[in-house]
């Protein structure tokens, strides 16, 4: 009974302190990456030829190095770079630099392949009234373009969800450090307590980008867009 008390212990407390912070590095991933692989798009799609050059090379760099790899380069390699916060905090700042660079090589594919499937046509149609092309991208291309990226940006949720883990490598106490931690302690609960991890990474990933795909598909598929 002891041992069973324990482990349960174990459990709950890999969940309530590591998962907070799972949660944490993958939000704040994706939101700095969403804004950073839209201004890419944009590059690409309307952007100069020295515009578009670099966002290339940016999207084929990052896309081409290992995540773990980045983490250390910015978490224990460069971390001076962030010379203005707590030294304490400066491993964690980059390992969010490291998600938001890579997610934001991935979601600038997504944002351009969705910018091009919005008719030409429409940006035409509103330049030939006035709009500039600013205009025309904020007003007309861009709620489109959002709407069509939807299904493919659940699915980046989920690689930056558990791309998080690879924090453990450099110090970050998140779910995945917190397991590791526990098994060291305690070697007997190696497996329930990866599995438990498995499935809190499971559940977070496969109903949430399942549901949020299906019902944006079904939902612009009734607007007669996205095919």
């Amino acid at each position: 009974m002891q041992e069973s008390a324990s482990l349960e212990t174990v459990i709950i407390s890999i969940i309530v302190f590591g998962l907070p912070a799972t949660l944490f590095l993958t939000a704040v991933g994706l939101i700095l990456g969403f804004g950073l692989g839209l201004i890419l798009a944009l590059m690409r799609v309307y952007g100069t030829m020295e515009l578009q050059w670099i966002a290339e090379g940016y999207e084929k760099i990052l896309r081409g190095i290992p995540i773990i790899v980045l983490m250390f380069i910015f978490g224990w390699g460069l971390p001076n770079i962030f010379w203005f916060l707590p030294a304490e905090l400066r491993t964690l700042a980059g390992v969010i630099l490291s998600l938001s660079l890579r997610s934001g090589a991935y979601q600038s594919q997504l944002y351009r392949g969705a910018i091009l499937s919005v008719s030409q046509g429409q940006m035409l149609a509103a330049q030939s009234i006035g709009m500039s092309l600013m205009q025309a991208s904020r007003h007309i291309v861009l709620p489109q373009a959002l709407r069509l990226a939807v299904p493919g940006f659940s699915n980046e949720y989920a690689v930056v969800i558990k791309d998080s883990s690879f924090a453990s490598a450099v110090g970050i106490q998140e779910m995945f450090r917190l397991a590791q931690g526990q098994i060291a302690v305690s070697p007997i609960f190696l497996f329930p307590v990866m599995l438990v991890v498995a499935f809190v990474y499971l559940i977070f990933t496969m109903p949430v980008t399942n549901i949020i795909a299906e019902r944006q598909t079904k939902k612009l598929r009734s607007l007669g867009l996205g095919g």
